[in-house]
């Protein structure tokens, strides 16, 4: 893979960018980006980024996965039920070889998502299965750790993953010493420009355990804005800019770190 920005988390999928994606697209190789690793939340989403992955060709990593919390039919989400990822398994299996990873997973304690633990045992037994179903098919885990950083990170290690990127990471700097201690990389969208709160995170995570992400369409500077793949320079300047270091330094590490985890990048 030629030298230029992974985005290791995105959702190109998302109705948000259906009327407009070859503009996107466009944005986002003229930024440098090389590669998007195409995350989807349910089952509704895994033909979707099959297609773009055709029309795109190498640009797009597919990743099949269901979210902690689901759609209720409108804006509003809810926890996710066992029988959401029932139906959602065979594909698993039967798009393997176009898969880079298992994602987006995980858990999310928000307390309005998860009031009780009803939901929280529901979000574990769905986790627990799709990180099995990751070791099985020998791929990585793209992580969502909400409000649940400590259990996401030690579930993982318990389980035996040893593939993980926990993206948009917000728990505490122990808990990411942890994840760096059991080989997991951590990622930060455009967002965290604007949250002085991650600042000793990001400065204290080794740069050899970080990847760049947008999480677009969301999570950009402006949260009252669509966010771009074509954004992840900003966060690759914030991250040279806390650790004192060239931003080429950075593009090139984190590029370096997403071929690690991702390894079947340069396949597809």
């Amino acid at each position: 893979m030629e030298n230029g920005f992974v985005d290791c988390h995105c959702h190109i999928s998302a109705h948000e960018f259906e009327q407009d994606l070859d503009d996107v697209i466009k944005r986002t190789t003229q930024a440098g980006v090389r590669i998007l690793v195409a995350v989807t939340e349910g089952q509704e989403e895994f033909d979707r980024v099959l297609q773009l992955k055709k029309s795109y060709g190498a640009l797009i990593a597919p990743c099949f996965g269901v979210h902690p919390l689901q759609s209720n039919g409108g804006p509003d989400k809810r926890s996710v039920k066992p029988q959401d990822l029932e139906a959602a398994l065979p594909y698993f299996y039967q798009h393997s070889e176009e898969l880079v990873a298992i994602g987006e997973i995980g858990l999310d304690f928000t307390p309005w998502f998860a009031p009780s633990e009803q939901e929280k045992n529901d979000q574990m037994k769905v986790f627990v299965q799709q990180l099995e179903v990751a070791k099985e098919l020998n791929l990585p885990v793209n992580v969502h750790s909400r409000s649940a950083a400590k259990v996401t990170i030690s579930t993982m290690k318990e389980q035996g993953v040893t593939g993980a990127l926990l993206h948009n990471f917000a728990g505490k700097l122990s808990v990411a010493f942890d994840g760096v201690k059991a080989g997991y990389f951590f990622s930060f969208p455009p967002a965290v420009c604007t949250n002085p709160q991650k600042v000793k995170l990001i400065k204290q995570i080794p740069l050899e355990h970080i990847c760049l992400e947008t999480d677009s369409p969301a999570l950009g500077l402006n949260k009252h804005e669509r966010n771009e793949p074509c954004n992840i320079s900003l966060v690759c300047q914030y991250i040279a800019q806390i650790k004192g270091l060239s931003t080429e330094a950075v593009q090139f590490v984190t590029s370096q770190n997403a071929q690690r985890l991702f390894t079947k990048i340069n396949q597809l």
